[in-house]
């Protein structure tokens, strides 16, 4: 327990550039402060003591405006940044290293006993306002845009955005856990797609509108007779008519 306290206090330092001493860190942050109070409650609830384990969340929520089930496993390193509103519930599993904003719910989405609240792999951020529900498994550095709500399991190295969660494929792409704002427009890279292929598609037109092309003609006993090529359908009729005229058919 010592060794994952100290791990959640230096992490601090790391993605917070507001962080300036280690005072301010004990006294000022509140997600640190839960941290502390959850981890207590969690090795008294795991020794299957009553009601104090509750207790303590309760008084933490009551402090630090986050609320975390005694029975929520939560690993080394975690950043509870601001907090206030964050529910973590008693199932929730929550990797080394996970970055989880103010507003966040880590939630169940029925009245089912057994595992009903999400997994965390390791290095996820969690935006603000995010709502990950039900017994999912989210993968290791998968980031989950402000104000999206997940209700699928997401595999690893992806970003999910939108209501429901959509995931959007960023493999092999280092991103700055902090920029957790700054997000891909799934909905905008396929629509710009679209335009592209449109412009192809016209440019091969024209380009085919403009080759020279044999222009046919029907002569009266049926048979096809090439009077010229044309590069465009004007000059094409233009012929025809030119032909037709001078030839008399």
């Amino acid at each position: 327990m010592l060794r994952s306290l100290a791990a959640d206090f230096r992490i601090i330092f790391d993605r917070d550039p507001a962080a300036r001493n280690w005072l301010e860190v004990l006294f000022c942050y509140p997600g640190l402060q839960a941290l502390m109070l959850h981890r207590v409650a969690h090795w008294l609830y795991h020794i299957g003591l009553p009601f104090l384990p509750r207790l303590i969340s309760h008084l933490s929520r009551f402090i630090t405006g986050i609320e975390i089930h005694p029975g929520a496993t939560i690993g080394e390193g975690v950043f509870i940044d601001h907090g206030m509103g964050v529910v973590i519930g008693e199932t929730a599993i929550i990797g080394d290293g996970c970055l989880i904003y103010q507003g966040v719910t880590l939630g169940g989405t029925g009245k089912e006993s057994g595992k009903r609240h999400p997994t965390l792999g390791e290095n996820v951020v969690v935006g603000a306002g995010a709502k990950v529900l039900g017994n999912l498994q989210i993968g290791n550095n998968v980031r989950i845009g402000a104000g999206s709500v997940v209700l699928r399991d997401v595999p690893s190295d992806c970003t999910v955005v939108g209501v429901p969660g959509r995931v959007v494929y960023r493999s092999g792409v280092r991103v700055n856990p902090l920029e957790h704002g700054q997000l891909p427009d799934s909905e905008a890279q396929v629509i710009r797609s679209l335009v592209d292929r449109i412009q192809v598609l016209e440019q091969q037109v024209e380009q085919l509108r403009e080759q020279p092309q044999p222009v046919y003609v029907s002569a009266s006993d049926g048979e096809e007779i090439c009077v010229g090529v044309a590069p465009n359908c004007q000059l094409r009729d233009r012929v025809i008519r030119e032909f037709l005229d001078g030839s008399g058919i």
